[in-house]
């Protein structure tokens, strides 16, 4: 199992596109992030993340 991450919303996945914003994934990220209540986490208003999931820090 490939963990990827995708290029734009750094949403953390195994299929090969988004299911978020249908655009390619790629295995090249770094960071670890678990957005749990995106509506009261500084840090997901900080990233602009609005839905709850595993996210990647950066992406390349």
């Amino acid at each position: 199992m490939v963990i990827k991450a995708c290029t734009r919303c750094h949403r953390l996945m195994e299929e090969e596109r988004c299911a978020i914003c249908n655009i390619p994934s790629s295995k090249n990220w770094s960071g670890f992030l678990i957005i749990v209540d995106p509506e009261n986490s500084d840090i997901a208003k900080e990233l602009n993340i609005s839905l709850p999931g595993e996210y990647a820090l950066r992406v390349r």
